[in-house]
């Protein structure tokens, strides 16, 4: 499902476009359990260049939030209710383009780390099944450790 969204990604953004169009979230992790939600991210020059990117996704079916608007233009498709692609225009370079990728990257090599999200998501998913956000911010102290470990090469 990735690969296919990719190649529509390419088409429609090649004009903003800086670096690549990445897989990211659990769905990007082998043998990681997560919600049937591709998450993407795709590498663009600066949110100020991107910003008339936002109605070209609108044709492709993807709703702009601006949630965390002041480092990332995030959508979603096909509806709000009901998701199946996530995707943040993330300026390469920018700390939240390296820290994805560093989060991804260490899950997917680290079966220890992955093992402790999934119990961590399992539980927060059980007090939180109606509070994306809480869900979220529980995640945090995890996803900080794991990308400090990252960039240390622990």
């Amino acid at each position: 499902m990735f690969e296919a969204e990719r190649k529509l990604l390419l088409r429609a953004l090649g004009p903003w476009l800086a670096g690549a169009i990445e897989h990211i979230g659990s769905t990007a992790v082998v043998g990681l359990r997560a919600k049937p939600v591709i998450d993407i991210m795709a590498g663009v020059h600066s949110l100020p260049a991107s910003r008339d990117a936002i109605p070209v996704l609108s044709g492709l079916d993807y709703h702009y939030w601006p949630y965390t608007a002041e480092v990332m233009h995030w959508f979603c498709k096909p509806s709000d209710e009901h998701r199946t692609h996530h995707l943040h225009l993330v300026p390469v370079g920018s700390v939240l383009w390296y820290e994805r990728l560093a989060f991804r990257d260490r899950l997917r090599t680290d079966a220890a780390a992955r093992t402790e999200y999934v119990a961590l998501k399992d539980d927060l998913a059980g007090r939180y099944a109606d509070d994306r956000e809480a869900y979220t911010d529980g995640k945090a102290d995890f996803v900080h450790r794991i990308v400090t470990l990252a960039r240390v090469g622990e």
